[in-house]
């Protein structure tokens, strides 16, 4: 006889026959201990359902089979080999009860899970996996697998208790939207001139500053990065053991990047099981469910967004969309490339024209080349000169002026743009389609706000000190209508956007 029955697991089911098997158990008055495990994980593929409505459950489940009990919830460790250690002392914390071989019955039917606790003298109870039944019943993750295929069979195995809470609560719908995979169309590259090679390996190079950026920010559960490139900050994050439970999803438009995404998948890059990707152009519609996602990430793409869009119709429009599918209280976090806070202001850009070319005119005829070739061309030519081939090449025409002493009057977005992107020439007419400035951080904040996000105040405008050290000062200088020598200005942004939890 045994005072009381541990019942370890996550408990996002719960089916007729556990209640009838512990029942048995419990026949001499023993109280069942549920001890659930991943309680401070939901909306993932592995806990697609919170904690309190599955303690909810097990209460109602308590009550219509007699039985005594009381719940616990066991937050996620690191994998160790003390886990049932782990266990027991915080159910001691949580309920001052010691649980001990000689008064407690372990109830598990996972085989190394079971091992744990036998080590530490326990009698185990195998339920699903006990022997002597008279035939293996279905366990709780396969019935729940059936209700997210739309089998309603699901109904007949599992208890009314779940039928009941996961009614009431709309859990049917979350489920199936949480466990299947989102739905997603084939799509091609954004250019057909982009060097997809070299642009994975940038951003490869750039993925441990970016992780270590932003990696304060991320909330667990489900995690969305897109425009994900080659995986590269999915690597990162996999390797996080507080975001193990997580569902790591990466969303990539250029076909070159998603097989390169397929392929480390395949090859074991990831060990999380809850890795997937995916090939979808995020400018063709909603990708994600409302209130689906816990963090959204995007590195780098939000630019592209405005410039292959409608600039700030388009990139408001994808803000929304990614409100919309955010869980409140859920962060959407965005690394990228930003405009002066006063882009329209004149100012005058000395370059170098010492260091290339400098033909009497500028080519219109790039489109016509190889890759290679425009490589060649552009890469010869000096900083001055390739100014005149951007403003020839670029998609975002600006007006700039020539000066008898050899400066060039323009606005200081326009230089910017020119000076964040001349030395782009693997990928020149490809990046040529793009405008970096076309927003800056206080437009930024605005757009935010109008999608319904709040911005955190760690958002902030960045100056990359070493795009200005070893890209921009030896070749360029920048000052004031008058004369005046300006600083330089910011390249960059950090958004942290939340959406409010009454929102």
């Amino acid at each position: 006889m045994y005072r009381f029955v541990l019942f370890p697991g996550r408990h996002h089911l719960l089916t007729r026959f556990q209640a009838d098997y512990l029942h048995r158990l419990a026949a001499d008055g023993a109280t069942i201990i549920w001890a659930v495990t991943s309680a401070n994980h939901e909306n993932t593929k592995r806990n697609p359902v919170p904690y309190h409505r599955r303690e909810a459950a097990i209460e109602r489940l308590s009550v219509l089979s007699g039985l005594r009990s009381m719940v616990v919830p066991i937050f996620d460790t690191a994998p160790t080999d003390a886990f049932a250690e782990v266990t027991l002392k915080t159910i001691t914390v949580a309920t001052g009860l010691e649980l001990t071989p000689d008064d407690t019955l372990v109830a598990c039917s996972t085989p190394q899970v079971a091992k744990l606790y036998e080590q530490l003298g326990f009698a185990i109870a195998q339920v699903e996996a006990d022997p002597d039944l008279p035939a293996a019943p279905e366990r709780p993750w396969d019935v729940l697998l059936r209700l997210a295929e739309g089998d309603e069979s699901w109904r007949d195995l599992a208890h009314p208790a779940t039928i009941d809470v996961y009614e009431r609560y709309c859990l049917v719908d979350t489920v199936r939207s949480v466990v299947n995979d989102p739905v997603v169309g084939d799509e091609g590259g954004l250019t057909a001139t982009r060097d997809y090679r070299t642009y994975a390996e940038a951003f490869a190079d750039a993925a441990e500053r970016k992780w270590a950026a932003v990696r304060q920010y991320v909330q667990p559960g489900r995690i969305v990065d897109i425009g994900c490139g080659a995986g590269a900050v999915l690597e990162l994050a996999d390797r996080e053991a507080g975001l193990r439970e997580s569902d790591l999803i990466g969303v990539e438009v250029a076909r070159h990047l998603y097989q390169e995404c397929v392929h480390k998948k395949a090859q074991g890059f990831f060990s999380n099981a809850n890795v997937y990707f995916f090939q979808r152009n995020v400018l063709g519609g909603a990708i994600f469910k409302d209130r689906s996602v816990d963090t959204t990430l995007t590195f780098a793409l939000t630019h592209e967004i405005w410039s292959y869009g409608r600039q700030r119709e388009s990139l408001l429009q994808f803000a929304r969309r990614i409100h919309d599918h955010t869980v409140p209280g859920g962060v959407w976090i965005n690394s990228d490339v930003c405009g002066p806070a006063d882009r329209r202001r004149p100012v005058l850009l000395r370059l170098a024209d010492d260091d290339g070319d400098n033909p009497g005119s500028p080519r219109h005829d790039l489109a016509e080349l190889t890759s290679a070739e425009v490589a060649e061309h552009v890469g010869a030519l000096s900083t001055r000169a390739r100014l005149d081939q951007f403003a020839v090449d670029f998609a975002f025409p600006f007006p700039y002026e020539a000066l008898a002493d050899g400066s060039v009057r323009l606005e200081l977005g326009s230089a910017m743009d020119y000076l964040t992107r001349k030395d782009y020439t693997d990928n020149w007419l490809s990046e040529t389609k793009e405008q970096f400035c076309g927003l800056g951080f206080t437009e930024w904040a605005d757009l935010l706000a109008e999608a319904g996000f709040e911005i955190d105040a760690a958002s902030a405008p960045i100056r990359n000190d070493w795009l200005i050290d070893n890209r921009l000062a030896p070749v360029a200088a920048l000052a004031d209508s008058d004369g005046t020598p300006l600083d330089w200005p910011t390249t960059h942004i950090l958004t942290i956007a939340r959406r409010p939890r009454n929102g």
